[in-house]
């Protein structure tokens, strides 16, 4: 079977300075994989390398045929622009951009598509509501919601659980176990080991590069945790070329 994700020597940086160096690897079609590492690791950057935002400096990411208009993702809350006068509603039929068009009008079906999604993550009555006035656990609902109208083969999650309430945590994780259970391939960057080691069957420990990688019980070792968090302390933000280390990645 042709692997979801291909990384052949990648390299991502901003400005000509890496980030995220000389991964290689391979996400299997229909994987549950969690992304871990310390602040600073590079994970949001792998993401944005995943989903074409980002070129890599150096090496090839393969998609497995697909086009980066058909990932879902899901991003940091951070990175909403709360203040954006635009409803519940309305934002999360952004995710039927893709059938519908930017300016494709929304007909009897596709409301009745949101209506559904806004149900299952437990928002019916908010479809009016400003994005502004949402909590954080509300806004997250949102979020998912909008992933699931884009019905994606590949789902890419950034911080999904982060700064929610354990309810709101358990019902979208749910939502997490059910698109994996369907076949779909989705990635998630956490920073709760618990909850990655009782979910998430296979994890990539990233570092700027990466530790480990393979099954979770494997990767989230003291030793690589301890390892992980060495690398992003020594390593050099101003460093303006990428050298390969002699070290070899950990493979689990």
């Amino acid at each position: 079977m042709v692997p979801q994700l291909q990384f052949s020597d990648v390299t991502l940086g901003y400005d000509r300075h890496p980030a995220v160096h000389h991964l290689s690897g391979e996400v299997a079609s229909g994987a549950l994989l969690a992304v871990v590492g310390p602040n600073g690791a590079g994970k949001s950057t792998l993401f944005r390398g995943i989903l074409g935002i980002l070129k890599p400096l150096s090496g090839v990411i393969s998609r497995g045929g697909l086009d980066v208009r058909d990932i879902a993702y899901l991003p940091q809350t951070a990175d909403i622009d709360r203040s954006f006068p635009i409803s519940v509603f309305d934002l999360v039929g952004t995710g039927l951009w893709r059938q519908t068009g930017l300016f494709g009008g929304i007909g009897r079906p596709a409301r009745e598509k949101i209506a559904q999604a806004i149900a299952a993550v437990g928002l019916t009555g908010f479809e009016n509501r400003g994005i502004g006035t949402l909590s954080g656990g509300q806004m997250q609902r949102m979020l998912f919601a909008r992933v699931l109208l884009q019905n994606a083969r590949l789902i890419v999650l950034d911080e999904p659980f982060n700064a929610i309430d354990a309810k709101t945590a358990a019902d979208l994780l749910v939502l997490v176990k059910r698109w994996h259970a369907e076949g779909r391939t989705v990635l998630a960057a956490l920073h709760d080991m618990e909850l990655v080691r009782a979910h998430f069957p296979q994890t990539l420990l990233l570092a700027r590069e990466p530790v480990a990688w393979g099954a979770t019980a494997d990767v989230l070792t003291a030793e690589n945790l301890q390892e992980a968090r060495r690398m992003c302390e020594a390593f050099d933000d101003d460093a303006a070329a990428c050298v390969a280390d002699e070290r070899p990645q950990r493979a689990a």
